[in-house]
């Protein structure tokens, strides 16, 4: 299997958009066919923050509309999402 590469950290100025990374280094013969993004808060259940796909569209929650736009382009190997503001 393939690999997912995340930085350890990533650092945020209030106000400014910030990109949050992610890529996955695919084996032969694999390819991504969705990415999710989700919320963690400690003691609460994690929360859908955006789905992309690419047969369906990408799937934003209504609480972070306008908010969370795809990064990345192309393949889904890149799924790379920003956060505005």
């Amino acid at each position: 299997a393939g690999r997912v590469e995340v930085p350890s950290s990533v650092t945020a100025v209030l106000g400014q958009d910030v990109v949050l990374p992610c890529r996955y280094r695919a084996q032969e013969q694999e390819q991504v066919v969705q990415v999710t993004w989700l919320k963690r808060v400690p003691g609460a259940v994690a929360a859908e923050v955006a789905v992309l796909n690419p047969q369906h569209g990408e799937h934003v929650q209504e609480a972070f509309a306008g908010r969370v736009l795809r990064h990345g382009h192309g393949d889904l190997e890149d799924g790379a999402i920003l956060l505005r503001n």
